[in-house]
Parts: structure tokens; C-alpha cells; sequence
């Protein structure tokens, strides 16, 4: 197998999940780690990447002071996250989505016009009892945004659970 060819099947075999937010400086940057975190406790044979953007980010910005500090409460730093805004190409290498709110999906199909049955999910779809969605934290207190993360972090086996058996 030539060098292209391997680099195509390795392409391939790696999938992608990415997260969508408002302005990646909140709720996806955490999820982004926080399913990293959870997937290493899991024994997977699959090679699996998180990302994360957001539908109105500025490239750049760093993630909210909250967002880290509920993070390294649980011994995550995400202090080297920068922002990123969703594109075309984002949504198109990514094996599936996940975003946190109803309008985010909605937003998100009618900006980009995708295919039928292109695999986007609420952060919690798959947890059975609580909401479904993660309302935006920015500008409220650390309570607010622990709440988001340990929501978070409730919803991460069903998403686990879900990269598993479908892709």
C-alpha cells in the first residue's frame, strides 16, 4: 500500500467528534476535554479525536475564566484552548456532531445545507431523564457553569456509548 493510499485508510479509520457552541469559549471547549477524559477511562480499539467550534466564535479568543475553573476542579486544564469558528470543512471531516442546543442544530443545517440523515445530536440526547439541553452559562457565576459541567458530564457514557456502536 503506497503512502497515500495509508494516509487515506488512516483518514478513515480515525473519527472525529466535534462539539458546537455559541462562541467555543463556554460549553464546548469543556465538553471537548471532558469527553476526552472519559473516553481514556474507556478500554476502545477505535482511534477517536474530539474538536470543538463555535456558530459565532472569533477565532482566537481564549475560553472563559469560569469554563477553566470548573474544568480544574476536576484536573482538566483547558487553558490552552483558542476559539474556533464553525466551517464547512469542520462539519465535513467530523464523523458526527454534537451541539448543545435545538438552535444550534437548526442553525447549523440551515447555514450549511446538509445531507439527510448527517449524524447531529444534542449533547444529551441520549441521557434518559433530565433536559436535553445545555443552556449558555457565559456571564453567570461558577455555580451556573459546574452545573453545565457536571451536566456534561452525565450525558459523556450515552455519547461513548453512541461513537462506539456507530461509527
Amino acid at each position: 500500500m503506497g503512502k497515500k493510499s495509508r494516509l487515506k485508510k488512516e483518514k478513515r479509520e480515525l473519527i472525529k467528534v466535534l462539539f458546537i457552541c455559541t462562541a467555543n469559549v463556554c460549553r464546548s471547549p469543556m465538553a471537548e476535554r471532558l469527553f476526552m477524559q472519559e473516553l481514556s477511562k474507556v478500554k476502545t480499539v477505535k482511534k477517536i479525536i474530539a474538536y470543538s467550534a463555535g456558530l459565532s466564535a472569533m477565532d482566537g479568543d481564549k475560553a472563559s475564566q469560569n469554563s477553566m475553573d470548573a474544568c480544574d476542579e476536576l484536573g482538566l486544564d483547558i487553558t490552552d484552548h483558542r476559539s474556533s469558528g464553525l466551517t464547512r470543512n469542520s462539519l465535513e471531516e467530523a464523523s458526527v456532531v454534537f451541539c448543545m442546543t435545538e438552535s444550534h442544530r437548526a442553525l447549523i443545517n440551515m447555514y450549511f445545507d446538509l445531507p439527510q440523515g448527517y449524524p447531529i445530536f444534542l449533547m444529551r440526547e441520549f441521557v434518559s431523564s433530565g433536559p436535553k439541553e445545555l443552556p449558555d452559562p457565559y456571564g453567570q457565576d461558577i455555580e451556573v457553569y459546574r452545573d453545565c459541567r457536571d451536566q456534561m458530564l452525565e450525558a459523556m457514557p450515552s455519547l461513548i456509548n453512541w461513537v462506539e456502536k456507530n461509527l
